[in-house]
């Protein structure tokens, strides 16, 4: 298999033209990718047109493009003909996370590519490893998760699935630096992948212990925002466990993990969530209430911190012995 990408020459395909693939699409446009984009979903075209129109301004907004905004958007092609995927030397797929359907788009995908297209999900709640069972070179299937928005954040997740080879890791991995990412590789593939396993040990413990009325949601959110907040986009991890010196962790393990909560069980406070219909920002209910002003403040906060804190990261590179080497 030829999985030998060249970023500078790589048409790219997104089929899914729903907020997380309007904003792949976007961010890949500010890089003067050209883009197939493949509307599946009858009526799709003009509101994902929409969508990549606004995040492009988003990006004009954060100081990212370097010409208008028109000249970005001639780089799309939108469409509802998945033949214009032909030349592509990468597909991502964008869609529902319902795996028939996955399976279905993938079979139309993968019987207009090349033979040596890198065919890929933008999936969180997938195993990478049945999805490629529905093309038919496995090897040259992986997964891509980005994060929201696409454009304002280096984080990019690359999923091996079973039968992915190194060649088309390798390949991805040349392409996520190329758009300026920071790509983490997981090299087996295990369900909920290393960013939403992470994350959601966090919300079982956090739910725990506010329904155990240890806290309340107003003061965890306190907790994480200007506790970890003010260090993990730095440090991660590890590194800041080596910054502190490591000599208090194993005891603190031997004390605390015995107390986590390990509940296999839905917590009976999203449960009660879920029941009521609520969507948080999107329609005023969920662990706190907005009125329609509150969740637009929100929405509006939260793009402009993610410009904050993209450009703030620029700053801190993962490698601070060889920036300063360089200074």
């Amino acid at each position: 298999m030829n999985a030998k990408i060249h970023p500078q020459d790589t048409g790219i395909g997104i089929v899914g033209l729903g907020l997380m693939g309007s904003s792949i699409i976007a961010s890949l446009l500010a890089l003067g990718y050209p883009v197939k984009a493949i509307a599946p979903i009858h009526g799709e075209k003009e509101i994902g047109y929409k969508r990549i129109l606004e995040q492009l301004l988003l990006c004009e907004k954060f100081n990212i493009l370097s010409a208008p905004v028109d000249e970005y958007m001639a780089l799309l092609t939108v469409s509802a003909e998945y033949d214009e995927l032909k030349e592509c030397g990468l597909v991502v797929e964008c869609i529902v996370e319902n795996l028939a359907i996955k399976e279905t788009v993938f079979k139309k995908i993968a019987a207009v590519t090349k033979k040596d297209a890198i065919l890929a999900s933008n999936t969180s709640a997938i195993p990478i490893s049945i999805l490629q069972k529905a093309v038919p070179d496995p090897q040259r299937f992986i997964g891509i998760h980005w994060a929201e928005p696409a454009f304002a954040t280096r984080f990019l997740e690359i999923i091996c699935g079973n039968q992915t080879s190194e060649a088309t890791t390798d390949a991805v991995v040349r392409l996520a630096l190329s758009w300026g990412k920071e790509p983490t590789v997981l090299k087996r593939d295990i369900r909920g992948f290393i960013t939403n396993r992470l994350m959601y040990a966090v919300y079982r413990e956090i739910l725990h212990l506010a329904e155990k009325d240890h806290t309340s949601f107003a003061d965890a959110d306190k907790c994480f925002r200007y506790n970890a907040g003010s260090w993990m986009t730095l440090m991660g991890i590890f590194r800041r466990m080596d910054y502190e010196g490591l000599k208090d962790y194993f005891a603190a393990y031997k004390n605390i993990f015995p107390l986590l909560s390990n509940s296999d069980d839905i917590s009976p406070q999203m449960q009660k969530i879920v029941d009521a219909h609520s969507r948080g920002i999107q329609n005023g209910k969920g662990f706190y209430s907005y009125t329609r002003q509150e969740a637009l403040q929100w929405s509006q906060a939260f793009s402009e911190f993610n410009k904050d804190i993209f450009h703030l990261a620029a700053n801190y590179p993962e490698r601070v012995n060889e920036a300063h080497t360089k200074s």
